[in-house]
């Protein structure tokens, strides 16, 4: 365990589910993981119990929270979930915290098979539905002239790049042709409990977490990580974003919780000491920040950025999170006016210190 996770608490050490099956981590909350074919191996799902009103009465079952990739695997891993875990009550919803493929990946399947509803906030769905559609713009490929504006010129990355087109249609193949809309400050009732929605951005769109203050816990998705900083990138469709500081300034927003907040994340394991990782993360971000100002003492593309922050070697699904956080920490000094920017003859932006700093 490195230094930074040793100041963190994880609630149930190193205690994991099995695939197929859960774990309660609170009452009513149960976790189980799901695998992922790339380097980050897992993500943690949860499910909730909840009832809703019917006609014929109160119907009881379970809201799922996230889903994993389309993939046979996953579909396997969920049947046995539906067959073993859930006591024999139905899903009665599908609430999904953003776009990204590992979280909303089988949402349709899962939403067809129980005839459930799905919930999600409006920039995540349309989102979604643009990039399972393969939109221009918002397909894979569109992602490469924008990397070559920033420095990428490696041909067998951009080789492979250029082959992306269906990367998230592959998947995601479908999202469901309707939703029910989540805002932040919007109050959910799940079950007995009530869940406070908190929107976040910067790692995506319209990031939905969600806080029960029953249970102190919060459903944290991808916004804090207890192990590794969520990738806060700018891409093609957004291409004068400013995502680190959308990300740091959503942080905040975690900062009022309680001390002992349990906080349930999609990748690594539960944990408490939800403020001491906020101030762990602003610190990682203010470092990378540091090094890029210095970098910059002469002018610098993303790409030439990419090997400062991340001096392992990187395949091309690293690479493009890699350019584009690099990117994102470029446009956050530029945004501030640390950083001036220019695109040369060799149509690649450079970003220098300006002569102010």
């Amino acid at each position: 365990m490195n230094p930074l996770e040793a100041q963190l608490d994880y609630a149930f050490a190193d205690t994991l589910p099995d695939i197929g099956h859960t774990l309660d981590v609170a009452p009513g909350v149960r976790w189980l993981r799901m695998g992922l074919p790339f380097a980050l191996n897992h993500i943690n799902l949860w499910l909730l119990k909840d009832s809703i009103d019917t006609p014929d009465g109160v119907q009881k079952g379970w809201t799922i929270i996230d889903c994993g990739i389309a993939n046979e695997a996953t579909r396997s891993a969920w049947e046995n979930i539906f067959a073993t875990q859930l006591e024999g009550l139905p899903v009665l919803r599908v609430l999904v915290t953003h776009c990204h493929p590992d979280h909303i990946g089988s949402a349709d399947w899962i939403c067809q098979r129980w005839q459930a509803p799905l919930w999600m906030s409006t920039g995540e769905y349309f989102s979604a539905r643009m990039m399972s559609a393969g939109l221009p713009g918002a397909d894979g490929s569109a992602m490469l002239p924008h990397f070559e504006m920033h420095g990428m010129r490696d041909p067998e990355i951009i080789a492979k790049v250029s082959q992306r087109k269906s990367y998230y249609p592959d998947m995601v193949p479908a999202v469901p042709h309707a939703y029910h809309r989540l805002a932040d400050g919007q109050r959910l009732r799940i079950g007995t409990h009530e869940w406070r929605v908190i929107t976040g951005f910067g790692h995506a769109p319209e990031h939905v977490a969600l806080y029960c203050a029953d249970l102190e816990v919060l459903i944290a998705g991808d916004m804090v990580l207890p192990r590794i900083s969520t990738n806060v990138s700018v891409f093609a469709i957004e291409p004068e974003s400013n995502p680190v500081q959308q990300y740091l300034d959503s942080l905040e927003k975690y900062r009022n919780l309680p001390i002992n907040t349990l906080v349930l994340p999609s990748h690594g394991k539960p944990f408490r000491g939800l403020h001491t990782r906020i101030e762990q993360l602003n610190t990682h971000h203010q470092d990378r920040l540091a090094e890029v100002v210095t970098a910059c003492a002469t002018p610098r593309s993303a790409s030439d950025i990419v090997p400062i922050m991340f001096p392992r070697a990187l395949d091309a699904h690293q690479m493009t999170f890699a350019l584009g956080e690099a990117l994102a920490h470029l446009h956050k000094l530029w945004f501030d006016g640390v950083l001036t920017r220019r695109l040369d003859a060799d149509k690649i932006y450079r970003f220098q210190t300006h002569s102010a700093y």
